[in-house]
């Protein structure tokens, strides 16, 4: 009996110690399970979303140049349920456009697997969406790695880089410019190269991105409270072109059919506002697609209104002109010996289309007579001659808001010491010059001897559509408003008396000079031109644009003067302002 009881006890106790071994064990697993944060799945979220470059506008409402982010989308193949992994890939494949098969070949490998890197924004908010289904569906569960690690994950749809988007292909290039690729661990981002892209690189630039961490929901959504972490998106600022897009558009068919008809390189319009400095049109003939860059652009991707100098010609007559008025050292109606358009000075000699005997120095103007601008360009100093020019804006920045820009080549005061550099200058050769100085120089001319510093985009917009006026430089006088009026009335003499007849046009008063350049290589002058006019055109209410327009290289076996290329642009150029509304033509 008492070995019976002896065994009953034994048979308690073992019992009993195997409910406390069991108990220990059970606190054990919940005491560890509590401890052991890292075998939890995450309650935590976070969310990135990158701001994105500016947008680039013409002044008329247009997007020129835009900015998309381009999504891609991961998931990780130890997450999705085996027995749903076909109803995954179903899905995966209607939301997105890919092909079944893709997908499933892709989900062969094991672990984090990206399926696409080109997702658009609209696929991408459909692919979310899809998350949340595929959540509800079941189709994703938890996953317990080597470690020890718990986690669970669905269809994660993150940004992959930015593309830009020139939405007008090559209209107003290259002054837009383009941008380059930049590739870091995460995510791509763009970069301007050229053009305003470039000018302005610093205000498109991405301000900050949007950052979330905080608590999740079901959806894998961050729940924003006092203890999340906030941070707005903020995108760079776009830019307002100073250019509305369907004038420059015109102005761009315009001169791609003067350019085949003439067979010119390139051909150049600039329009300023002369009160103002504003940029209306900076058209090329020689243009690319930003989109899609190739070797045969290459030629193409400069912006030549500012960065090629060249021996402007007969086209500089105006400024010496308006130099010399200025300092009292010539009168308009003296009379000067043009020596039958033949002159020799030392050993250089100096000739002229129209031979006359003698002219009014206004009449040398009118006529364009070398001979008469050699002569009276020796009454300014060394010093004064490079001074001059210097104000006027030659062998300097023009101020424009583009990179790259040359400032061409002036001769220094040391040679103009020379009496055939001071002749040689005064009609044109010598010295290098570039469009863009050309026309802020007539525009000095135009606008009462005041120069204004000449631009190509007008405001900043942030992403709450506030607009900043940009600033200029303070306009300065550089000839007195007496001397710059003479100068104009006798620019509109040689409209209506002299080389640019053919550039008249009723109802508005134009002025301007023409200029026909010899192109230098080797050392040596060829039989090759640069022909120009550079000019303005008012109207009776008061608008009033400096025009200038440059055709390089015309087919030199047909007419290349100016007054056979560039006049008859500059003609169709006014009748465009006129029926764009830009001008009004009085009656």
């Amino acid at each position: 009996m008492h070995n019976t009881q002896s065994k009953k006890a034994g048979k308690v106790l073992l019992l009993f110690l195997l409910m406390v071994v069991g108990f220990i064990i059970f606190l054990g697993t919940i005491l560890y399970h509590n401890i052991t944060e890292r075998k939890l799945p995450n309650l935590q979220s976070k969310r990135i979303e990158n701001a994105i470059r500016g947008n680039i506008y013409s002044s008329d409402g247009f997007l020129l140049a835009s900015s998309k982010k381009v999504y891609k989308a991961v998931v990780n193949t130890y997450n999705i349920n085996p027995q749903k992994k076909e109803l995954f890939i179903n899905l995966f494949s209607i939301y997105s456009k890919i092909p079944k098969d893709e997908i499933a070949k892709k989900l062969e490998q094991k672990g984090n697997v990206i399926l696409s890197y080109n997702i658009d924004s609209k696929s991408a908010s459909y692919l979310k969406q899809l998350n949340l289904k595929l959540n509800q569906l079941d189709v994703f569960q938890s996953y317990e790695d080597k470690n020890g690690n718990i986690f669970k994950y669905g269809l994660s749809i993150t940004e992959s880089g930015e593309s830009r988007d020139y939405l007008y292909g090559d209209m107003m290039e290259p002054i837009l410019g383009y941008i380059n690729k930049e590739h870091n661990s995460k995510i791509t981002r763009v970069q301007g190269i050229k053009g305003i892209e470039k000018s302005f690189d610093a205000e498109l630039e991405p301000n900050s991105d949007l950052l979330m961490v905080g608590e999740r929901d079901i959806g894998f959504n961050v729940i924003i409270n006092k203890n999340s972490t906030f941070k707005e998106r903020v995108d760079g600022y776009d830019i307002i072109s100073s250019i509305p897009l369907k004038l420059q558009t015109k102005i761009e068919r315009l001169i791609d059919d003067y350019a085949k008809q003439l067979g010119a390189k390139e051909i150049l319009v600039g329009i300023i506002e002369s009160k103002s400095g504003k940029i209306i049109s900076l058209a090329s003939s020689a243009r690319f697609n930003p989109n899609s860059i190739e070797k045969k652009d290459y030629s193409k991707l400069n912006a030549n209104a500012i960065e090629y100098s060249y021996e402007p010609g007969s086209i500089i007559k105006p400024v010496i002109y308006a130099m010399l008025l200025d300092k009292n050292l010539i009168t308009t109606n003296e009379v000067i010996n043009l020596e039958n358009g033949r002159f020799k000075l030392h050993n250089f000699t100096i000739t002229d289309t129209h031979r006359l005997e003698s002219a009014t120095i206004e009449e040398v103007l009118l006529y364009s007579s070398n001979i008469g601008m050699a002569k009276i360009a020796q009454r300014l100093s060394p010093a004064e001659y490079n001074a001059g020019l210097q104000a006027f804006g030659f062998g300097n920045l023009s101020g424009i808001d583009l990179p790259y820009e040359r400032t061409g080549v002036i001769p220094d005061a040391r040679r103009f010491r020379s009496e055939v550099y001071r002749s040689t200058v005064s009609y044109g050769y010598g010295l290098r010059t570039t469009f863009m100085q050309m026309l802020k120089a007539y525009n000095i001319i135009t606008n009462h001897g005041i120069s204004y510093e000449p631009y190509l985009v007008e405001y900043l917009q942030d992403s709450k559509s506030i607009r900043y006026k940009l600033k200029h430089q303070a306009p300065i006088r550089i000839i007195s408003d007496k001397t710059a009026n003479i100068v104009k009335n006798t620019l509109i003499r040689i409209v209506s008396e002299g080389t640019g007849k053919t550039a008249q046009v009723p109802g508005i008063v134009i002025g301007g000079k023409t200029g026909t350049a010899h192109i230098a290589q080797g050392g040596k002058y060829i039989r090759k031109y640069n022909s120009s006019f550079f000019g303005f055109a008012s109207d009776t209410k008061g608008s009033e644009y400096t025009l200038g327009i440059s055709v390089f290289e015309p087919n030199e076996t047909e007419a290349y003067f100016a007054a056979r290329t560039a006049v008859p642009l500059f003609k169709e150029v006014v009748e465009l302002l006129i029926k764009e509304g830009y001008l009004t033509a009085s009656s």
